[in-house]
């Protein structure tokens, strides 16, 4: 059986997250592999997969923040407000100033309330909002509170064609979509826009020094062990034998003074044993690793 523990990838560009799974899965050799939130196939860059136990993580690092190197091109729209999407309405962006587009980006800094793209795993009515866009039907998707706690222009480029395109790091906390970033700076500037190229350099504590290319991982599978992996992550209790014993069959601990949680809950031995969150007056096992 496959080691436990967390699985950084580069993704590759045209390929799903999907896919990269479904491959992890060959070169681990296990079907309990999944993955810590989705990158488009368009995108390249970190994807974080959880292997056996490791799978246990994934619906707690997915509510980390992540980092992006993004290119907006402006003056046209796209029905998926990407690259991949069907071209819409064309307008001259010449006259977009550096000036314009910092401005544009400053209103979509810090706490926003942000659209989905109607390309989206959003459900709606049960349905997701990509299966009823590929059948030519808008829905209506409500807004989000998001926060983009950087948008860092690093270049502006006007093209030939009338076109801005502006090259940009972006870290988001999660849930935000950084084609919506691109579609409504298209709007506010009156011209349009979409995103040309995106890459993940970071989620949470994992980055791209430590991503490896799914070819390099057909050659040395490369792990982060479990207990590492929980630890980089978040914040670590070692706990005394009794506290141990109790967490091994998913009783209560007294309080953690680290936080509401999740904190990583190790035995003395170093092994990983759990995640704990606060309750009033105690902690308890949120997800346990190493059952009685």
């Amino acid at each position: 059986m496959a080691d436990s523990g967390v699985v950084v990838v580069d993704k590759p560009a045209d390929w799903t997250s999907h896919d990269v799974v479904a491959k992890t899965r060959g070169l681990a050799r296990t079907r309990r592999v999944g993955h810590a939130g989705t990158l488009d196939p368009m995108a390249t860059g970190v994807l974080v997969l959880g292997i056996e136990k490791g799978t246990k993580l994934l619906g707690h690092l997915t509510l980390t923040e992540k980092t992006y190197e993004a290119t907006i091109r402006l003056g046209l729209v796209t029905n998926t407000d990407d690259a991949e999407g069907e071209p819409g309405a064309r307008v001259d962006a010449s006259a977009v100033t550096d000036a314009g587009v910092h401005a544009a980006v400053a209103k979509l800094t810090g706490p926003i309330q942000q659209v989905p793209p109607q390309v989206s795993a959003i459900k709606v009515d049960g349905k997701r909002a990509y299966k009823s866009a590929r059948e030519g039907k808008e829905v209506a998707l409500k807004a989000r509170t998001v926060t983009v706690s950087q948008f860092d222009v690093t270049a502006i480029r006007h093209t030939p064609d009338g076109f801005v395109d502006v090259d940009a790091v972006i870290t988001g906390s999660s849930g935000t979509y950084i084609r919506s970033l691109a579609r409504d700076m298209g709007a506010d500037l009156g011209v349009g826009g979409h995103l040309t190229a995106l890459r993940r350099n970071r989620v949470g504590p994992y980055d791209l020094s430590q991503a490896r290319t799914l070819d390099q991982l057909a050659t040395e599978f490369t792990l982060v062990p479990l207990a590492h992996a929980v630890a980089a992550a978040f914040p670590v209790r070692t706990m005394d034998e009794a506290e141990t014993r109790a967490i091994r069959h998913g009783n209560r601990i007294s309080e953690s003074s680290l936080g509401e949680g999740p904190v990583g809950l190790f035995a003395p031995d170093g092994s990983v044993i759990a995640l704990g969150e606060n309750r009033p007056g105690h902690m308890k096992p949120v997800v346990v690793f190493s059952p009685a």
